[in-house]
């Protein structure tokens, strides 16, 4: 603030010295100059005549002539140069250089306080948005209650309720989006898309609680568009609410693998995901991972591995030592879902893992989508891992592809 009243009086200050110096010099109106010079000039010719009377140029009658026409023709320039002009040039110059030093502030000032708004030199960009945000909301506002004015006049037109229910919704109005959308629901009756924007609207009103006719209204719409990615947000999320984390994993899983993969929504469904995660039991997920393989009848699968040791571990074996190579769940049980035994003198050796080494019917390969490889050397030959023993891991590989994978036995078992 004190640097802008500072600004304003170094600018006026500066207007100041340009138009107030000249005014205060005394001046001297044209006729003025014009009779002083009439004088100087007569002056010298009276010098020139004494000069050529000296010289016997001229006569004392001449002298006397010519001296006496040169006094009356200035007679008149004489006694219209008096000090007095100048003074009074002088004076009138400098009151109006006084009214100026005066005038100029006061006009600027006051038309600053007309027009001027000081705040605005202290306005930050966040300032600006904020007052083009307030802007924008105020016209929206009269448009959207212009809109309104229109559908009390047109009741039956379902899209002009849609369009004021979102209109509502964007000034957070959420009772009055709730009565919109209720509108245009009777009017069109269960169609996905009015289904999840009532449902949504609704859970706005109350506080983003899906819990009863919101949840009503979504499941009635993935019933009818079962990839509908809003009604599978809105589900998980009423899954979720409810408790329900398996089926809400579910419902966001199956939003993820329909939005584009550089979708900006993937990040929050994966961060929501990695949440849920740690709230699903162990056994919930293998049971879910079973009936998701069951559901879609894998056809069995032969998943080919070659198998080596490194060198900095071979000092530490024996060629009579077991290795174990088999294949786990990525996530729950720890049971292999196929397994078999070669000796560290067979290395490096190229096994098949399939359903036919399955330890249970219920826990095979098939069953799976990922799995995780494993190879283990076992100086004791006992399948139960042990302090001491060597291993090498794959964490997570896709069953059904056909390609060969490269384990390498690289780490000993510290604990």
């Amino acid at each position: 603030m004190l640097m802008f009243w500072l600004s304003v009086g170094a600018l006026i200050l500066l207007v100041l010295a340009f138009l107030v110096p000249p005014l205060w010099r005394p001046m001297q109106m044209p006729s003025a100059a014009r009779d002083k010079r009439n004088v100087l000039l007569a002056k010298n010719r009276l010098q020139e005549l004494n000069a050529q009377l000296h010289a016997g140029e001229l006569t004392q009658d001449a002298f006397e002539a010519q001296r006496s026409e040169l006094e009356l023709a200035l007679v008149d320039d004489i006694e219209d140069i008096p000090e007095s002009d100048t003074l009074a040039e002088a004076k009138h110059s400098r009151g109006i250089a006084v009214g100026l030093s005066i005038f100029v502030p006061l006009l600027a000032l006051s038309m600053y306080a007309g027009l001027g708004h000081y705040q605005a030199i202290d306005a930050t960009p966040a300032m600006i948005a904020a007052q083009q945000a307030e802007t924008e909301l105020t016209a929206v506002t009269q448009m959207v209650a212009e809109l309104a004015e229109k559908m009390r006049a047109e009741p039956k037109n379902a899209e002009g309720w849609i369009m004021l229910g979102k209109s509502y919704k964007y000034l957070q109005r959420y009772a009055e989006a709730v009565s919109a959308f209720e509108k245009a629901y009777a009017l069109l009756g269960n169609q996905a898309e009015i289904l999840v924007l009532y449902a949504d609207a609704l859970a706005f009103a109350n506080n983003e609680q899906l819990a009863g006719k919101p949840e009503e209204l979504v499941f009635k719409a993935l019933a009818l568009e079962p990839d509908n990615v809003t009604a599978l947000w809105l589900g998980g999320m009423a899954k979720v609410q409810a408790g329900d984390v398996i089926a809400g994993d579910k419902l966001w899983r199956k939003l993820g693998g329909l939005l584009p993969k550089n979708a900006p929504e993937q990040a929050e469904i994966q961060r929501l995901l990695s949440k849920l995660e740690s709230q699903i039991p162990a056994s919930a997920k293998l049971a879910e991972e079973i009936e998701e393989a069951k559901a879609t009848h894998v056809a069995p699968v032969n998943i080919e591995v070659k198998v080596s040791l490194a060198k900095a571990l071979q000092a530490k074996v024996s060629a009579t030592d077991t290795v174990f190579i088999y294949a786990q769940a990525v996530q729950g049980a720890r049971m292999p879902l196929a397994i078999i035994s070669k000796k560290v003198a067979d290395l490096p050796v190229t096994v098949s893992l399939n359903d036919a080494m399955a330890m249970m019917p219920t826990m095979k390969l098939s069953l799976f989508q990922r799995v995780k490889l494993l190879a283990r050397v076992s100086k004791s030959g006992n399948a139960m891992p042990q302090l001491g023993d060597l291993i090498g891991t794959l964490e997570s590989i896709e069953v059904t592809a056909k390609q060969q994978h490269s384990l390498e036995i690289t780490t000993q078992v510290a604990e």
